[in-house]
């Protein structure tokens, strides 16, 4: 009873502290962006894809965030200052989305891709929670939202609170969002692995995920934190102390495994602090990184390391054990169930943000379950019902929390669903490019990303047996490689499993597996060279400046986005690059007619129209989506696409008057069509998976004479026709 009362309270000691830390990061990273992006927007910058202005200026910021983060390594290595570092740290992660995202794009309003393809149906998503807090679809009208409102509710309810439309709010949030994600991504590596060691992979997977998933912003905050709570996760469920000889009263580990446990922190403060600086201590440098590489050694082969626990094998500033505990005594630690909750947090939020991410997140935490358990078996040759239910214990901790805080966004859909509602359309897997037809290989393009992937690689291999970051990683990497296979399996059925949106976690991975491996096999060069006076500066300058120089390369990974940003038009009518603007630049009007027209607020009214980007700039409901596969299942696409088809095939006004009276869902209060001739028309699309591109586009053409009647009121705006129907 006692060791179990003081497991709880080292899980209640570590998750507060954990959490405090955290909302610190999370305020300095998002007043470090607030401040960044309205320093940026203050000055008058030329466009981005028309001067090298804002490049430069991008490129010296990128070298200052840079410089704080080797002043950070520096205090830590140290061993001075450390809260002081760590908010360096922060300050410099955080400065560096910043400024690389927020100053390539600060002479305009619009995000990376503007408002074109899927961006813009997110900035609608945004419009509506900005619009309402309630969970509802993004188009339709009395439907909860199938697509996971966790990042767009936050960030409408943020615009909201600062008086800031969605759509302007879009680039600000997604910038902010990304920082914020980063610097928690560091505090969990940092409860993981050494603090410098943290320092140097929380911030090459940053520049990673920015350069290769910051334009989907929702999903890329997944990104950033996918490898470290991979490495919480098999942590939680890979604990060979769990399995207690019978023979025995000490706590079973694996033959292969020492007998370190939490009481190797004492072992490893003294060798940190020989391995940090030998001159302290008098040893000589060749015996201070033998005592380094003891140290790491007895990190990987902890058998708990878990952030949560804060054990000896995956920290740098390990704490002694618990008051009123000994080293190696379980009461001084919560068991790995700080692991456990930390895990289920991840997953929770994954079914928050983004469903696949999600789905492959719960796939690679089974898939270390399983092996977790046939590792175990194999070690002990006993009941392998003894041996999974420990694992299986934990993974049900993990979906209990992950359920209940997927419910907060899921309970609605789910709801409808149950009781009556029906997904008659749901294309949102049909989509296969030449990229998810075939397995990313990232370590084999010839690119710094291409080496440091190829260097993750072997190093997930040569220490597959022995590091548990290695363990995690590696059983991450080979998931996705599998899910990969698997989407491309299912296509004979009919549809994907949409394994190419999976490329930025895997180059994520790689790349946190990079930096151990350079790490590690920089200090095997050392020793092999017979320590090298100048040998560790070299390697920090050159590894300094090969960040850099993937830095400021970023804006030509990100060109095509940046470049749309300034093309297309904003909500206020106007392009960026000072050019003519589109049609868009009409839709203030629009707005002001149906509002006049109608007497109703935005939110209560159905508008019909082929521009549905108007719907992401004001918060109207739409009676059909932009295209199926971002169609709520609910609302059957394909129905309402017929429906419309034969609206425009009747042939007088008290025809489509009775029409719309009796259509299956709410008719439209207001069409929006384009004018061609004596015809209104709309451009709709549908699906036509499996060719590339998925979608075709087709025109549906109205004849005017359908609405020549007192009962339908046309007005003439720009090159759209505004008709509402009077009830």
């Amino acid at each position: 009873m006692e060791r179990c009362g003081g497991g709880v309270r080292e899980l209640v000691r570590q998750v507060g502290a954990g959490l405090g830390e955290a909302v610190l990061a999370i305020v300095v990273a998002a007043v470090v962006a607030a401040v960044g992006l309205e320093a940026f927007s203050i000055v008058h910058w030329p466009a981005f894809n028309s001067s090298n202005v804002t490049r430069s200026i991008t490129t010296v910021g990128q070298v200052v965030t840079i410089a704080l983060l080797v002043v950070a390594v520096t205090l830590i290595r140290l061993r001075r200052a450390r809260r002081f570092a760590e908010v360096l740290t922060w300050v410099g992660i955080s400065g560096f989305v910043t400024v690389t995202l927020g100053m390539p794009l600060a002479a305009t309003k619009l995000y990376l891709l503007g408002i074109s393809v899927d961006q813009e149906f997110r900035t609608e998503y945004l419009t509506r929670l900005t619009d309402t807090a309630a969970l509802h679809d993004m188009t339709y009208t009395g439907l909860p939202p199938f697509y996971p409102a966790g990042w767009f509710w936050v960030g409408g309810r943020v615009a909201n609170l600062l008086g800031v439309a969605g759509w302007e709010a879009f680039k600000p949030w997604a910038i902010m969002s990304l920082a914020i994600a980063s610097v928690l991504a560091y505090v969990l590596w940092s409860k993981l692995i050494r603090a410098d060691w943290a320092v140097a992979v929380a911030a090459v997977t940053t520049v990673v995920m920015v350069a290769y998933a910051s334009p989907e912003a929702y999903s890329a905050v997944l990104v950033i934190l996918f490898a470290p709570a991979m490495v919480l996760a098999w942590g939680a469920l890979y604990r060979p102390e769990l399995v207690r000889d019978a023979s025995s009263a000490t706590v079973g580990r694996s033959p292969a495994v020492p007998e370190t446990g939490s009481g190797s922190a004492e072992v490893d403060a003294a060798d940190r602090e020989q391995a940090i600086d030998p001159r302290r201590s008098g040893i000589t440098t060749r015996e201070a990184g033998a005592a380094d590489r003891h140290t790491d050694t007895l990190r990987d082969q902890q058998t708990g390391g878990s952030s949560a626990d804060n054990l000896a094998a995956e920290r740098d500033d390990i704490r002694p054990p618990a008051r009123g505990g000994s080293a190696g005594d379980p009461a001084a630690t919560a068991g790995g169930w700080g692991a456990v909750l930390g895990t289920g947090l991840f997953l929770g939020v994954s079914a928050m943000s983004y469903s696949l991410f999600f789905v492959v997140a719960v796939f690679a935490v089974v898939l270390m379950a399983l092996l977790a358990w046939l590792s175990l078996w194999w070690q002990r040759r006993t009941s392998p019902w003894r041996l999974l239910w420990p694992i299986l214990i934990r993974l049900i901790g993990m979906g209990v929390l992950a359920g209940v805080l997927a419910l907060l966004v899921w309970a609605p859909y789910l709801g409808k669903a149950l009781t009556g509602g029906r997904a008659l359309s749901n294309t949102a897997f049909h989509y296969l490019p030449e990229s998810g037809s075939r397995l990313p290989l990232p370590m084999f393009e010839f690119s710094l990303l291409g080496a440091l992937c190829l260097v993750g690689t072997i190093w997930l291999v040569l220490r597959s047996g022995g590091s548990r970051r290695a363990q995690a990683l590696g059983i991450a990497v080979v998931a996705i490689y599998l899910w990969s296979l698997l989407s491309m399996a299912v296509t004979v059925g009919g549809t994907t499993l949409l394994s190419f949106r999976l490329e930025p976690i895997l180059q994520v991975l790689l790349a946190a597996a990079g930096v151990f491996g350079l790490v590690e096999g920089g200090r095997a060069v050392y020793q092999a060279l017979n320590e090298p006076q100048r040998f560790r500066a070299v390697a920090v300058v050159v590894s300094v400046l090969a960040a850099l120089a993937f830095a400021q390369h970023i804006p030509d990974i990100l060109s095509n986005e940046i470049t749309t940003a300034y093309t297309d038009t904003d909500g206020n009518g106007e392009r960026a690059d000072k050019r003519s603007p589109s049609a868009v630049s009409w839709y203030r009007e629009v707005d002001k007619t149906l509002l006049a027209d109608t007497g109703r607020p935005r939110n209560q009214t159905v508008v019909l129209t082929a521009d549905t980007s108007f719907l992401a700039y004001y918060p109207y409901f739409g009676f059909q989506a932009l295209t199926s596969h971002y169609a709520n299942p609910l609302a059957d696409f394909s129905g309402r696409a017929k429906e419309i088809g034969r609206w425009s095939s009747l042939k007088t006004p008290a025809e489509l008057l009775d029409a719309l009276a009796v259509s299956p869902w709410r008719a439209p209060d207001a069409f929006v069509f384009r004018t061609s001739g004596d015809n209104y028309t709309l451009r709709l699309s549908e699906d036509v998976y499996p060719n590339d591109p998925n979608v075709r586009r087709y025109t549906v053409t109205f004849p005017k004479t359908l609405f020549d009647d007192p009962r339908f009121h046309s007005t003439a705006v720009g090159p759209f026709t505004v008709i509402t129907v009077r009830h």
